[in-house]
């Protein structure tokens, strides 16, 4: 297993991509394009602002996947900023330390706009940054396998994220490792239509998505570094330091002294609901919560 910290990862977000196939992925196929003329006009009317939050990216969840396989060395997003859907992510995307590149209307919705700039960004970053060991492609356009091609045959691991219906086998194909937007620890997978109208006359929805992501902070950070760093081990019980160093990754500023706790574990033992530990050996190991019942 390669030592994670010498580990050096970059990526990349066709953002534009990511937010017009997840809104197909919630509302269905080929919804982004029926309601665009919409969402220029007025993204603020009722039932477009619900459809554009039923649709929301979750940012964190791609940042710390991608924080799972080493040090983040940089993250850009392509988008063009000034369109009001990309724009209630800037804050977010700021705060994550995401460099947003900027492409103009004529070149956003021009063909090849996003895959030209982001390819070539990648690779004069792959040769002005031998240490670049990882490269995370955030997009679904079968135009970025020959990016993914020539990204392993200059030596790096590939890694591909894409809403899962909306991305080419061949992309797919051409990396080392690809995961669906929607199987990422803390994304909420979208419900059939059916079951959306259940969940509307009932609080059940509410409450589910309680237990999926915990309200506080903290736990929610634990639980999704538990459950990454579970998935790349592929082991249930995981180091309690290798949680900790994965952890320190997606949130440079997490400190469990400052949240009162003396040490590490202390901090983990505080969130029974999401974690299990043990203690009974020097090598101390945790666990996603299993609960009695299951």
């Amino acid at each position: 297993m390669a030592d994670l910290q010498s580990n050096r990862v970059a990526v990349y977000l066709d953002f534009d991509n990511i937010v017009m196939s997840w809104y197909d992925r919630v509302h269905g196929r080929n919804a982004y394009a029926g309601d665009r003329q919409k969402i220029i006009a007025d993204p603020d009317e009722p039932t477009i602002a619900q459809r554009l939050k039923d649709a929301t990216i979750d940012v964190g969840a791609i940042i710390d996947y991608a924080a799972s396989f080493g040090t983040l060395v940089l993250t850009r997003a392509y988008a063009d900023w000034s369109s009001p859907v990309n724009a209630f992510y800037r804050s977010q995307l700021v705060a994550r330390a995401v460099d947003l590149v900027q492409l103009f209307p004529a070149a956003a919705y021009a063909k090849n706009g996003a895959d030209i700039r982001l390819a070539v960004d990648t690779v004069e970053d792959m040769f002005r940054l031998p240490d670049l060991t990882h490269v995370v492609i955030v997009a679904g356009d079968s135009d970025y396998v020959p990016l993914a091609q020539r990204c392993k045959r200059l030596g790096r691991f590939v890694v591909g994220v894409g809403v899962a219906g909306s991305t080419a086998k061949s992309l797919a194909a051409a990396c080392d490792q690809f995961d669906a937007y929607d199987s990422l620890p803390g994304v909420v997978p979208p419900q059939p239509a059916a079951q959306k109208k259940t969940d509307a006359s009932a609080s059940a929805t509410t409450s589910s998505r309680r237990r999926k992501k915990p309200e506080d902070p903290s736990a929610e950070l634990l639980a999704r570094a538990l459950r990454l760093e579970q998935e790349r081990t592929d082991d249930e019980w995981v180091h309690l330091s290798a949680v900790k160093n994965l952890l320190k990754r997606m949130d440079p500023s997490f400190s469990e002294k400052s949240l009162g706790h003396r040490s590490f574990s202390d901090f983990v033992n505080a969130y029974p609901q999401v974690a299990d530990i043990d203690e009974s050996t020097n090598i101390v190991r945790v666990r996603s919560h299993v609960s009695d019942a299951g």
